[in-house]
């Protein structure tokens, strides 16, 4: 796809301008567990989580290669996009497969920022990469729908208004094919003062990071029917475009965060003087580093090659993947490498390497754990037998 029209270094200096009013000493401020309610405002504010919505309802009309970009420079600035960056990612499913009813009423309010999307609800306790699985239901009630079940893992939850639910509306042994009977919906989780529509029970999970993840309890929700998006029956399938945009962007993110690890490991490496000469001149501290930046530019090129894809409306299942897993390796290898590289001092909260170290850590297993696309790869591309 061509992104002439897209000024890619003007994305990345506007959005590092804005980051840089919230530094380093912003996020770590946070630790453990506030929410960053002000930079993600902010940033809704420039219309930077509207990116992927069309500029007819509000929103700034980037492809998905351009979105990435956001996410790259908040994590290449030491922030952590992870507060916010499921508005991006579950547009694929809204715009794609929406009604012009849903997307004329809810997008205009995402993009303004009176609603927020951050809640994607897929997981739950039994059923984790095993979508087909889910046990949650959704059940049809005349103009309505009742949901009962379970999801965990649902970032953001308490910081939402808008939720993406993957629930079953047709139970697993009335189904010939296992991708068949799930259903998508845009659920408006809050009543008009604010507080949680009734039956919704939203409980916080103590993580390695701040992550802002929750398990969310459905007790007999009512939803009206019209929170159906797209074709009853046909929702895994629908929320693989949000899941395919999911990986592109995380994908840069990691590579964002590997941009933040070597920048600080290379500058520490040349400041840093053991034995009257800078640690940088060692070739142990320097090949780390030399082949950490080989790895996150070579997963940079699988993330544009994904996202241009993506943005072509084409297959990219196994590039979106592929990039998920190049990017994640990458950033966890400069990960460590940086860490090496300052030694003690990469433990001490000020310097922000063990607090990045824990961010970046998560993306060897999620959104999809890099064995299972490990699994995926082979069969999809090599042809072998499906062992998952």
């Amino acid at each position: 796809m061509n992104r002439d029209h897209e000024d890619l270094d003007v994305i990345r200096s506007e959005v590092r301008r804005l980051c840089d009013r919230y530094g380093n000493e912003y996020w770590r401020s946070l630790e453990p567990d506030r929410y960053p309610d002000e930079f993600v405002t902010e940033l809704t504010t420039q219309g930077w989580l509207g990116a992927l919505i069309p500029a007819e309802y509000g929103g700034g009309s980037l492809s998905l290669g351009g979105a990435s970009v956001i996410l790259e420079e908040i994590s290449a600035s030491g922030g952590n996009p992870s507060a916010c960056h499921a508005q991006m990612y579950v547009m694929g499913t809204v715009l794609r497969h929406g009604s012009a009813e849903q997307k004329q009423h809810y997008l205009p309010q995402v993009a303004d920022g009176r609603l927020r999307l951050q809640a994607f609800a897929v997981t739950e306790p039994a059923a984790g990469s095993n979508t087909t699985k889910i046990s949650t239901r959704a059940d049809r009630d005349g103009g309505s729908y009742r949901i009962n079940g379970q999801k965990i893992w649902t970032s953001r939850a308490m910081h939402s208004d808008l939720m993406v639910l993957l629930a079953r509306t047709t139970p697993a042994d009335e189904v010939e094919n296992r991708l068949d009977g799930l259903s998508t919906f845009l659920v408006e989780m809050r009543k008009p003062d604010g507080s949680l529509i009734d039956g919704l029970t939203i409980n916080p999970i103590d993580t390695l990071m701040n992550h802002s993840t929750t398990e969310v309890f459905f007790d007999n929700v009512e939803i009206p029917a019209s929170s159906l998006i797209g074709v009853e029956g046909n929702g895994f399938r629908q929320i693989l475009d949000g899941m395919n945009a999911e990986r592109i962007l995380i994908a840069s993110e990691c590579i964002g965060d590997g941009t933040f690890f070597l920048e600080r490991a290379a500058a520490y490496a040349n400041e840093r003087v053991v034995f009257d000469r800078p640690i940088g001149m060692n070739q142990g501290v320097q090949f780390p580093l030399a082949k950490a930046q080989i790895h996150l530019e070579a997963a940079d090129l699988m993330r544009w090659k994904a996202a241009d894809l993506y943005d072509a409306g084409e297959s990219c299942g196994a590039e979106a993947n592929m990039a998920k897993f190049l990017a994640s390796n990458a950033s966890w290898e400069a990960a460590n490498a940086a860490l090496d590289t300052h030694g003690g001092f990469g433990f001490a909260a000020e310097y922000d390497i063990e607090r990045k170290f824990r961010e970046t850590r998560l993306y060897q297993v999620a959104p999809i754990n890099n064995n299972l696309i490990l699994a995926f790869i082979g069969q999809k591309r090599l042809g072998l037998p499906k062992s998952y």
